[in-house]
């Protein structure tokens, strides 16, 4: 039982070819001894090669510096490229591919305006009451 738990697969078969090839074991007899299920060893991928996938992905990400993974996904989609979104995503961040960070552009520190000096009575309102009162001394709130 030494290679089931923290060994992946891929490294679990070249350990069992290992074996066979040094000591003449059959595929069998070189799982029973190290503990690797058969079906892990005969497992063979379906998986495509994501090569051309990566490479039209960095180039659309090149191209379009703001797009996220998902807006390339779709790009990809118009292309005709069958691919699942979740993929993509996958290659996506195995490439470092990531949404350029926009920074503010910094204001100039020029001081405001002063406000106007009011020229009378009732030219200047102030909102920061939260009640009042009339001058018959009838409460209200805002």
């Amino acid at each position: 039982m030494c290679c089931q738990k923290m060994v992946r697969p891929a490294a679990r078969r070249r350990v069992v070819r290992y074996i066979q090839q040094v000591y003449g074991l059959s595929e069998r007899s070189a799982c029973r001894a190290l503990g690797a299920p058969r079906a892990t060893h005969r497992y063979d991928s379906r998986r495509s090669a994501a090569e051309g996938l990566t490479a039209r992905l960095r180039e659309l990400a090149i191209q379009r510096p703001r797009f996220g993974y998902r807006r390339l996904y779709l790009l990809l989609r118009r292309e005709g490229v069958v691919v699942n979104h979740k993929r993509v995503y996958r290659v996506y961040r195995s490439e470092g591919l990531t949404v350029r960070i926009k920074r503010r552009k910094r204001l100039a520190a020029t001081p405001g305006a002063a406000p106007a000096v009011p020229n009378g009575p009732g030219k200047r309102w102030s909102m920061d009451f939260v009640t009042d009162r009339t001058s018959d001394g009838i409460a209200f709130a805002f």
